[in-house]
């Protein structure tokens, strides 16, 4: 919902450009035709240029090992989803408010509209209209499709400048243009260039009935005084095309003003540079990504690309596979260390990413619920991080389970377990369509509470931590901030809990815990939560 507000600002932006240029240039001009056109072109042009993504492409050639890189930043930007603010919740609401009570409005006059016709008294007429008499003797003359709606005595009078001014707007097809733009205004009710255009456009349409009058030779003076004494309202009908007091002293200056030079239709040519400085605001850089280096070639017809939107400096990656030649898909390994190829067209990142129910934070949830240390792996002292991968099914579901980073035999299998006890996920989408993505996830096999000493040191009693980075084969001695239901601690207290009283545990460091903190937390923070009693 964001990023339609997104795009309906972009529209708002433009609407209201276009009608500042429409104002400027052509609005005191006697083309009514003409400013009809750029009125309803402004109204659609607008929603349609933010859709129109113009590309520029750049080829990158980046080392084969560059492919594991964007799995792996797929899998850290997966976990690290920020929640949606107060304002991304507010803002839909609001606007999704304004569009209900604008359709409502517009839909309210389209039934009393009906209702008023259907309840009339019709005469079909030899051009295919039908005049409708009410029993309304207040009610102006009004017309709506090929309806024209007067009250008794104006159909009795059987005045021909009435007649023509409404057979004028039926056969233009006005009542067409009303709904379309109301349409519209409806998803820009925020937006003043957008109710000023609806206004200016129904202006429009009467210089052009007006014009349709004045055409059969009715005198203009007499029409204009007709005008005066129908200019009372039309009864609160906002799809209607009338005689209405709103614009009339508009419509007298337009028949007395001097017809425009042709030449002022030259002005529309400053429309060129606008819509192309909006193409280009709107533009994406695309950076082809090739990879270099010895690999496996297999012929396979057709493409596949893989887009990555990198924020809003509007740069996409875009892996390219060309139509010849298509690299061999990567292996990976199984837990009992054996090769074999993930099949079927299977993407590593997509514009629309899989998605965990209830998202990041619920996917972390469920594996701290789920995985169980294997009881043999904690007596022998294992411990360490599996990285696996597995494939989101276009139905959701988890497939092709595969260890990428090994730790332990018994650690990986419990890692693929957990996996595949997943429940079905939000499937991936790629051009609008739902596709097979690979998604790749960490599971960190710590030990759960803090243990007695070992020989592998992994807690001492003086409240450190040894803490063993097993691929750099390095150690370290931290001394962190321990948080027990809340209140700090000193770590000689912290070692004589009882490990079964913990319900959780975890770990926070880096300079968000300094940030929340202070320097005490300076080597990080052990955050406990134990189990009510």
């Amino acid at each position: 919902m964001v990023d339609f507000l997104i795009y309906d600002l972009k529209v708002a932006v433009l609407i209201a450009v276009f009608y500042m240029f429409y104002r400027l240039m052509l609005a005191r001009e006697t083309f009514h035709r003409v400013n009809r056109i750029v009125l309803l072109l402004t109204a659609v042009a607008s929603y349609v240029l933010p859709l129109g993504v113009i590309t520029i492409h750049e080829t990158m050639t980046v080392q084969r090992t560059a492919h594991v890189a964007v799995g792996a930043w797929q899998a850290e930007a997966a976990v690290e989803q920020p929640t949606m603010s107060l304002w991304q919740i507010v803002l839909p609401i609001l606007f999704i408010i304004g569009v209900a009570l604008t359709l409502s409005h517009t839909l309210w006059s389209l039934f009393r509209i009906i209702r008023l016709i259907k309840h009339s008294e019709q005469h079909l007429q030899a051009d295919g209209t039908i005049i409708c008499v009410t029993g309304n003797a207040v009610l102006s003359p009004f017309s709506w499709m090929h309806y024209i709606v007067m009250n008794r005595s104006d159909y009795e009078t059987n005045d021909a400048a009435i007649l023509a001014h409404e057979r004028g707007h039926i056969r233009l097809h006005h009542s067409w243009d009303l709904l379309l733009v109301d349409t519209l205004t409806a998803l820009q009710w925020f937006n003043p260039a957008m109710w000023m255009l609806r206004s200016d456009l129904r202006a429009i349409h009467e210089y052009e009935a007006d014009g349709a009058v004045l055409s059969q030779g009715i005198n203009a003076r007499q029409y204009q005084y007709l005008l005066i004494t129908k200019a009372a309202g039309i009864g609160g009908y906002s799809l209607v095309n009338g005689i209405s007091h709103s614009t009339l002293k508009n419509r007298i200056n337009m028949m007395l003003h001097t017809k425009s030079s042709r030449r002022s239709l030259l002005k529309l040519l400053a429309l060129i540079p606008i819509v192309a400085v909006a193409l280009a605001v709107n533009a994406e850089k695309v950076v082809d990504v090739r990879y270099d280096g010895p690999q496996k070639q297999i012929t396979k017809k057709g493409r596949k690309n893989t887009t990555i939107k990198m924020g809003d400096n509007r740069t996409v990656l875009q892996v390219v596979e060309t139509d010849e030649t298509k690299a061999e898909t990567p292996e990976a390994p199984t837990a009992e260390g054996t090769f074999e190829p993930v099949q079927g067209d299977v993407f590593d990142v997509v514009e629309e990413m899989p998605q965990y129910p209830g998202g990041a934070q619920a996917l972390l949830e469920f594996l701290n619920q789920n995985v169980q240390y294997p009881e043999e792996a904690e007596k022998a002292g294992i411990q360490g991080r599996v990285i696996a991968t597995f494939v989101v099914e276009k139905d959701g579901s988890v497939s092709n389970a595969r260890v990428v980073k090994s730790v332990d035999p018994m650690l990986d299998a419990e890692a693929l377990r957990v996996i595949n006890a997943m429940p079905k996920w939000k499937p991936g989408k790629q051009n609008g369509e739902l596709v097979r993505v690979k998604y790749t996830v960490p599971l960190s096999f710590r030990f759960d509470g803090v243990r007695e000493a070992r020989e592998d040191h992994i807690c001492e009693e003086d409240g450190s931590i040894v803490e063993m980075d097993v691929e750099m084969e390095k150690s370290r001695v931290v001394r962190p901030l321990f948080i027990v239901d809340g209140q700090i601690m000193d770590g000689k207290k912290v070692y004589s809990i009882n490990p079964k009283t913990i319900e959780r545990f975890y770990m926070q460091d880096g300079q968000e815990a300094v940030e929340k903190y202070g320097e005490k937390a300076k080597e990080g923070v052990v955050i406990i939560t134990l189990k009510k009693s």
